[in-house]
């Protein structure tokens, strides 16, 4: 889907550069069994431990298993005649003159093969008894480190329910009063005074919601009946209308405020949303300003659906793209708005001409109030609190904003949602 306007027949308006190459490329994790966790280092220790105690005690067992074999194998006898008849000795001597000594040299080299593959057989079947029971101790370590670390693995669940804004939930861990129950314990009352932090902000959202607009809407009715009086002179029409600007503007800072008090946390319910339709929506909104600033919409929207809140999704593409139309060439100025799906991610890419911006100033572009070397307000291009907002929405929703300089002046804006 592609749309596009121009404010007024001036010469065609330069194409816009292929957009710098941008992959969110999910985060690389390795497999729960490679991960260094507590659970797989105490395994470790654990059979590793057995291991080297198992290989320390089969060396010594075999020194001594030598040491006796070799004691209580010596001859207490000479052989002075006699026939024999070898079995596992091929070069034991059989025939009758054979010298004594020779005979009984030939003995001890048997004698010596032998309790050499005893000692052989031995270390084989020692070693294979060894494995088998190091196997048997990581696996009965595993299991043993996992009841000792099931706390640990409740408390996480628990947080990662906490990130999600369900502070109702608790761990309240039964057992011995250890250091893993105390850790549950004061988790627990962190949660009791966070839950109590957040609902007293709640509450201050709505009551400031109306102390701050109820004021704001009368004085707004009051200057417009007043201009809509045909007997005002020209100096109090033109006072009204200065009254009536600024507290229009008054009126955007206040719902601008209320917006990103509202959009710090997390997004409970969540629908299907197409981004590609909020961008739409946004650059209809917008249009009415960049034909009379002079800058030229245009769009390449593909299906980008995910799950979160319309209206908050709808006010990032908005305050990008009137960001991207407000500061913005006097001249021939164009704003380019994609969105597409990407490794999981829906991709909405906002792109502009406009002024240099150094790359050290792009961190404070997202700082409420913050302009391109500006803090305060006193600017006729907002309130300066749209890319907050739009961090803020970005960050409820599980996603990411980003900005870099582009090449020529403008920037390059990127937010990546979770589909």
């Amino acid at each position: 889907m592609a749309t596009a306007s121009s404010a007024s027949p001036t010469p065609p308006a330069p194409q816009a550069p292929p957009r710098p190459p941008w992959d969110p490329q999910p985060a690389d994790r390795p497999p729960p069994w490679l991960r260094p966790t507590i659970r797989i280092r105490l395994t470790v220790l654990y059979g590793g431990m057995f291991l080297i105690a198992g290989v320390l005690l089969l060396w010594v067992i075999y020194l001594l298993a030598a040491q006796a074999i070799k004691q209580g194998s010596e001859l207490p006898f000479k052989i002075i005649t006699g026939t024999f008849q070898p079995v596992n000795c091929p070069s034991l001597p059989t025939g009758e003159n054979t010298n004594t000594q020779d005979f009984t040299a030939a003995i001890n080299v048997c004698m010596q093969h032998q309790r050499d593959l005893a000692l052989n057989t031995m270390f084989k079947r020692s070693l294979l008894v060894l494995i088998g029971l190091a196997v048997i101790a990581f696996a009965f370590g595993y299991m043993m480190s996992g009841r000792v670390l099931a706390p640990l693995g409740r408390i996480t669940r628990t947080a990662h329910s906490v990130a999600s804004s369900d502070l109702k939930r608790r761990i309240e861990l039964e057992g011995p009063d250890d250091e893993l129950k105390e850790l549950a314990d004061t988790f627990d009352e962190m949660l009791d005074r966070l839950e109590r932090s957040f609902d007293a902000q709640r509450r201050f959202v709505a009551n400031a919601s109306h102390e701050l607009r109820t004021p704001l809407a009368i004085n707004r009715t009051l200057l417009e009946v007043q201009l809509s009086d045909p007997e005002a002179s020209a100096d109090l029409q033109q006072l009204g209308k200065t009254l009536l600007a600024t507290n229009e503007r008054s009126e955007q800072l206040v719902e601008g405020l209320l917006l990103l008090a509202r959009s710090d946390n997390a997004i409970i319910d969540r629908k299907p949303v197409d981004m590609a339709e909020a961008a739409s929506q946004a650059l209809e909104q917008a249009r009415g300003e960049a034909q009379a600033k002079g800058v030229q919409l245009r769009a390449a929207l593909s299906p980008a659906v995910v799950q979160g809140n319309g209206v908050l999704l709808e006010r990032i593409a908005l305050n990008l793209v009137q960001n991207a139309v407000r500061y913005n060439v006097p001249e021939g100025g164009w704003v380019d708005l994609s969105t597409e799906v990407v490794h999981g991610h829906a991709v909405l890419v906002v792109v502009n001409t406009g002024p240099v911006v150094p790359a050290y100033e792009i961190d404070n572009l997202f700082e409420p109030f913050r302009r391109l070397r500006t803090e305060r307000t006193g600017s006729d291009k907002g309130v300066g609190l749209g890319l907050s907002i739009a961090r803020s929405v970005a960050r409820a929703h599980g996603g990411v904003i980003s900005a870099e300089p582009r090449e020529g002046g403008g920037l390059v804006m990127r937010v990546a949602i979770p589909v």
